[in-house]
């Protein structure tokens, strides 16, 4: 790619790739992993100009960010790399509530750069606020490991206008990660306009529905058995069935445009504000190819006036969790 497409990363003047790559679902929660295939997938990403990568301490859990670091190793230089902490599990996989102490914060950070086999992280996000800590301790601590060269920016996850603005004045926070989609529009609340006036990206998570946008999910048996959309309430019972009836306006719209189902989504997502990019997950090379392209979809004011319409804030059926 001659000239990969570009956004700015916050106030930073890095430039990233409007549709980045979410790295989760190759080490755990989608199926089976395959380390070859997904990291023949990271070197053809990086191939094909897209240099904006998410993972996480927590998935694998411990696994992902090795993946992610063996693949990038040798190409370190054209990678934005993005990991998170703050949500606790055990050897086993179990989940152990949230962290944000000072001390656990300092302790993720190195522990994720060891993982990562890097020297800096270049976007580090609190994955969950915990309540018991008040983020000014746990954004003073962050801010602590940028002032040691170990993080270059700051982030945060699924956290509240509120708790952003209180974060946001003890250090300039780079990126705001939560989820949002033609089918989960909450951020469309306040959320957007603040990232917005302070001058922060909005990074979107799961932009494609967790699959279910994509048009590819017909049943709650095209999962595998391991799959966690099989406990998810949107992908239950009559839930199921009423997403479904959504997800047909985006494969109409798509089949009018030449486009996919996905791509569609994806570009509605990119409408919303330069300030906003996405990190839609993959294992395939032909999905990540598809998801690309929708930087090439434009969408006019009918276009998005009828997806306003038939995918309403609060349209899907079924909490998110």
């Amino acid at each position: 790619m001659a000239n990969p497409p570009r956004r700015q990363l916050g106030a930073t003047g890095v430039q990233i790739s409007p549709i980045g790559l979410g790295c989760m679902g190759m080490s755990e929660f989608y199926g089976k992993a395959d380390d070859a295939k997904s990291t023949a997938l990271l070197h053809h990403a990086l191939d094909v100009g897209m240099n904006f990568f998410d993972t996480a301490d927590m998935y694998g859990p411990w696994t992902n960010e090795r993946l992610l670091g063996a693949a990038l190793r040798d190409r370190r230089d054209e990678a934005v790399i993005c990991t998170k902490f703050g949500i606790m599990r055990d050897e086993n996989g179990g989940w152990l509530g949230t962290n944000g102490k000072p001390e656990y914060v300092r302790a993720c950070c190195d522990g994720s750069l060891g993982r990562l086999g890097v020297d800096t992280i270049d976007l580090y996000y609190q994955h969950r606020v915990d309540p018991k800590t008040p983020i000014e301790e746990t954004v003073g601590a962050m801010a602590e490991l940028v002032k040691a060269g170990k993080v270059r920016f700051l982030g945060l996850s699924e956290a509240t206008p509120e708790q952003l603005r209180r974060a946001h004045a003890v250090h300039p926070i780079t990126a705001l990660q939560t989820e949002y989609s033609l089918w989960s529009r909450d951020p469309e609340a306040e959320l957007l306009a603040t990232c917005k006036e302070l001058g922060i990206t909005f990074v979107a998570y799961s932009p494609l529905g967790r699959g279910f946008l994509t048009g590819a999910i017909k049943s709650p048996d095209d999962f595998a058995a391991d799959d966690f959309r099989r406990n998810n309430p949107r992908f239950k019972g009559e839930n199921f069935a009423k997403n479904l009836a959504l997800v047909g306006a985006v494969r109409s719209m798509a089949a009018e445009k030449g486009s996919t189902p996905a791509q569609l989504a994806l570009a509605w997502i990119l409408h919303q504000g330069e300030h906003i990019v996405s990190i839609p997950g993959t294992t395939k090379q032909t999905r990540f190819d598809e998801n690309q392209a929708a930087n090439d979809v434009t969408l006019g004011a009918a276009e998005l006036a009828f997806l306003d319409e038939h995918l309403a804030v609060g349209a899907a059926a079924g909490a998110r969790y």
